[in-house]
């Protein structure tokens, strides 16, 4: 943002203090590197209320929950490499404070345990699940298929219908074929979802055009957001109608990326905005959530939001397109959060594409991972 600009009143302090930060902030990865150092995780006052208020929790507890997670993190990659091609999937689970990983051999789970996880046995492997959902990838999905995953809890791949339309044939023929593929099985769930984009209001935010999206997470020369915001070459104005910068790279649908570079006054900070109900978080890496750890969203329509993540690499089924390998989790967004900032602790997770329901009644979100837009366009995270 440019440097001359300050909003004065009380409403837009949180915001000028991301505007400032240009962007938000990424993840630690450089192309066809490893990601941040995870180090110890910071108890702010944002990821701290938001997990009060959304989870339930005390902050003894959200605290706890932290520390926790952040062993999961540390035990995945580990406990992945012990089970090896036994590996079928893995998830925190919140209620023993640990990370689970199934495996469908027992020889592997000693060297799992090993490793720090606990184990569950299952029939099906990763490399077969995966291999299912791929097949199942190159179909032609009706509008009344909200998407498919592989769920590791599951051990299968799970196809999610529209509930008011499960029934029509064209759902049905899909979920026939889908079976076909491999282990599946299917879910009814309220809505399909659709991408957050809104028409120009009043807010946050960045805008192209008359759309209104939300700021992902800096990287050095620029930030990351949502690809369906604008592509590639689309300029790019702030809440103050001057010019950030242009689309230098995006995809939509398959995927749902893009990189804005920054200039014209404005410049980056590794910071995840707080608007101002709560502190504004810094960004210090970008190490994988597991499934079933807490995780909060920043956007410009409904501000600070927590959840929990409940699915990777789910194939999302948006009215203009599949998008594949998204994230799923229990937090709520409305129109113009998307691009918007997902954090786990102080660890950059996604930005935020498309979902169902709103903040008033409930729902759930999509993310792309940060880490594979860091990878496809060749940038680094701007890290505290």
């Amino acid at each position: 943002m440019r440097r001359t600009t300050r909003r004065t009143t009380a409403a837009r302090v949180g915001l000028s203090s991301l505007l400032l930060a240009g962007s938000w902030a990424a993840f630690g990865l450089t192309p066809a590197a490893t990601a941040a150092p995870d180090p110890a995780p910071v108890a702010s006052g944002a990821v701290l209320a938001g997990m009060e208020r959304d989870l339930g929790l005390t902050p003894a507890e959200a605290k706890a929950r932290l520390a926790a997670e952040k062993e999961a993190r540390a035990v995945e990659k580990k406990a992945q490499r012990a089970a090896g091609a036994a590996y079928g999937g893995s998830w925190f689970d919140a209620e023993k404070g640990a990370l689970v990983v199934a495996v469908s051999d027992r020889a592997a789970a000693d060297a799992v345990t090993g490793a720090g996880a606990s184990v569950r046995l299952v029939e099906h492997s990763a490399k077969t699940l995966d291999a299912a959902k791929e097949r199942i990838d190159g179909l032609d999905a009706p509008r009344g298929v909200a998407g498919w995953r592989v769920d590791p809890q599951a051990n299968s791949v799970v196809v999610s219908v529209v509930g008011d339309q499960a029934d029509g044939k064209a759902v049905r023929g899909f979920v026939e074929r889908a079976r076909a593929a491999g282990p599946v099985e299917v879910e009814t769930v309220a809505a399909a979802p659709e991408t957050f984009a809104a028409g120009t209001v009043g807010g946050d935010p960045y805008y192209t055009g008359n759309v209104r999206c939300s700021i992902g997470f800096s990287v050095h020369g620029g930030f990351v957001t949502a690809g369906h915001c604008g592509p590639t070459g689309q300029g790019v104005s702030g809440w103050d109608g001057s010019g950030i910068g242009s689309f230098q790279g995006s995809s939509f649908p398959g995927d749902d990326m893009a990189y804005v570079s920054v200039g014209n006054g404005w410049w980056t900070e590794p910071v995840v905005l707080g608007w101002g109900t709560v502190s504004d978080q810094l960004v210090r890496g970008s190490a994988e959530a597991p499934v079933g750890a807490s995780i909060c969203r920043s956007g410009s329509t409904t501000h600070w939001h927590c959840g929990t993540v409940l699915a990777k690499n789910e194939t999302v089924n948006y009215s203009q397109g599949a998008v594949h390998e998204m994230t799923k989790t229990s937090v709520c967004a409305e129109g113009g959060d998307s691009g918007g900032s997902f954090i786990s602790g102080d660890q950059a997770q996604g930005v935020t594409s498309g979902g169902w329901g709103n903040c008033s009644g409930g729902g759930e979100t999509w993310y792309q991972p940060v880490n594979e837009i860091l990878g496809r366009y060749g940038l680094t995270l701007h890290t505290a």
